[in-house]
């Protein structure tokens, strides 16, 4: 049997590193502002979604998600009528779209022109596209937002609708004098914004929102008298 002395001479005691206790810098919770995938595994144990479950907790920036558009491959049978007809409804079930319109999306997801047009024909047949209700139903939208008949001629053909139903669905509603009340609600707009005004200036402010809008020079010519 040793002494106490003697054993502390043999198994001297170190006291605990400073750095052991409060962890030095190597061992400290790493940074997460770093959403790398492979950061956010190495820092954590865990996946990248856990880190940035947390970055969203404390306010620090997180990676953008991907889209889901981005996410979808192209189709593996082009030609597939089937599928082809599910993505149709889907696009269909998100919005309201013309036949032009809906073959473009269809076409950008990669399906080939025939496969579409098929589609699109048969959609047509169970009432499914109908471009005449569609322009229609667009029209009431332009005129909601005060556009006269070129605007909302041009809006239908930036919607994908056919020249010759959008022209058809233009009239009709030109015909009812819709586009006439719209200039004259636009009128009466511009009168209560630029009230006070030198007339010169209240009329060249009309003028202009009219003509962006697409009215009929000659029925602004006819408000801007009567209002301003």
């Amino acid at each position: 049997m040793i002494s106490a002395e003697e054993f502390l001479v043999r198994h001297p005691v170190r006291m605990p590193d400073r750095t052991s206790v409060v962890g030095n810098r190597n061992d400290r919770a790493p940074d997460i502002s770093d959403t790398s995938p492979r950061s956010a595994r190495d820092a954590s144990g865990g996946t990248g979604d856990d880190v940035m479950s947390e970055s969203r907790d404390r306010g620090l920036p997180r990676r953008r998600a991907t889209s889901f558009a981005a996410r979808q491959a192209a189709p593996e049978d082009p030609s597939d009528a089937d599928e082809c007809r599910e993505a149709a409804l889907r696009l269909l079930d998100a919005a309201p779209r013309s036949s032009g319109a809906l073959r473009e999306r269809l076409l950008d997801k990669g399906y080939d022109g025939e496969t579409v047009d098929a589609v699109i024909e048969r959609l047509i047949e169970v009432n499914l596209l109908d471009d005449e209700y569609y322009a229609r139903s667009a029209v009431r939208y332009c005129t909601e937002r005060l556009m006269g008949a070129r605007g909302a001629f041009m809006e239908l053909l930036r919607k994908g609708v056919d020249r010759d139903a959008a022209r058809r669905a233009v009239d009709e509603a030109d015909a009812r004098g819709v586009f006439e009340e719209s200039a004259w609600e636009l009128g009466r707009r511009y009168a209560r914004k630029t009230e006070g005004m030198e007339p010169n200036r209240r009329r060249q402010r009309f003028w202009s929102a009219g003509g962006r809008k697409g009215h009929d020079p000659e029925t602004l010519r006819r408000v801007a008298q009567e209002l301003l």
